[in-house]
């Protein structure tokens, strides 16, 4: 996962291009975001492996997609660095509906010094980000559960993820665990902000 640019000595790694990793709740805002800042986007979700994938773990009576056991980190930190080293890459395209890949598309971030990488799972590669020298922060957007409930909702409902009561019966469960998802996020080096707060700090980092 390593290439020439990060085999110097550390302390002189001069990466042209940096990571700004984002989590949060599925429904917290952070497509919106990514929308207003106009910036690369590494659309993380699109790393799920396929539904048969072998050994997923299962909830509800289907795949956990919400936890890092579906998700490929190898994959989407292998397409970070090539971002960062080389400007592009070849990233996959993930259809939600049927829980399978669908063709790959063709990242180039040449004229940007930040990138971001958004999904549930960014903080599973803040350690490696960090490691490497290319993570600018890891954000964490928390805002009041019930408003993530509401927007993720419409959300999968007007996108047909799943079906409605399958749908319900994820979001109840994702309205409880939330505050222990936040933590483990923190726990892996990510720090909280509101949606607000999140754009004005990243913006903030274009200036320097």
């Amino acid at each position: 996962m390593t290439n020439g640019l990060f085999d110097l000595p550390e302390g002189t790694r001069v990466p042209p291009r940096r990571i700004v990793l984002l989590t949060g709740p599925s429904g917290s805002g952070k497509t919106s975001l990514t929308r207003r800042l106009g910036l690369p986007v590494v659309e993380l979700d699109d790393f799920y492996h396929d539904h048969d994938h072998p050994g997923l773990p299962r909830r509800f009576g289907i795949v956990d997609w919400d936890s890092p056991g579906s998700w490929d980190s190898a994959s989407a930190m292998d397409a970070l660095l090539a971002l960062v080293t080389t400007g592009r890459s070849d990233v996959p395209v993930y259809d939600i509906p049927t829980s399978r890949r669908t063709g790959t598309t063709h990242l180039d971030v040449t004229g940007s010094r930040i990138v971001i990488a958004e999904g549930i799972f960014a903080a599973e590669l803040v350690a490696a980000c960090r490691a490497e020298g290319i993570l600018a922060d890891a954000i964490c957007l928390r805002r009041p559960r019930l408003v993530s409930f509401w927007f993720r909702l419409l959300r999968d409902l007007a996108e047909s993820r799943k079906p409605p009561l399958t749908l319900l019966r994820r979001g109840w469960g994702l309205l409880r665990d939330e505050p222990r998802l936040i933590q483990g996020w923190v726990d892996k080096g990510c720090r909280t902000a509101s949606p607000g707060q999140a754009e004005r700090d990243i913006r903030a980092l274009l200036a320097d």
